[in-house]
């Protein structure tokens, strides 16, 4: 069946940097779009990056609050998609989760993000 395992979560303080990491199984990982979304406490489930398939360029997207901080990449080896976060700042906190959309949204367990000194 379809797995999303995120990994890669912590605390760091801010300004510091983390590398989310989420293993991909049960579906033809090379063949879909992949996303980040996160979760704050009290808000709705935001997009965060994408990046699309190597048929169109492996594209990527960025939300206005992650761009030039946050970068996305895919293994397609290794069925994993990564988030690389530099510069984190408190309002980064959040569960971060893996998804992709095939028929319905599929999401992984999600991995905590804490940014605080």
């Amino acid at each position: 069946q379809v797995q999303l395992v995120e990994s890669g979560g912590g605390l760091v303080q801010p300004g510091g940097s983390l590398r989310l990491s989420c293993a991909a199984s049960g579906f033809a990982f090379s063949r879909y779009t992949m996303s980040w979304y996160r979760q704050a406490p009290g808000k709705e489930r935001e997009l965060v990056a994408r990046i699309y398939t190597a048929g169109n360029t492996n594209g990527t997207y960025y939300a206005d609050p992650v761009k030039g901080r946050f970068t996305i990449s895919r293994d397609n080896a290794k069925n994993t998609v990564y988030l690389q976060m530099n510069t984190l700042n408190p309002e980064d906190t959040a569960v971060y989760y893996c998804s992709y959309f095939s028929t319905s949204r599929h999401w992984g367990q999600g991995t905590q993000v804490t940014v605080s000194s």
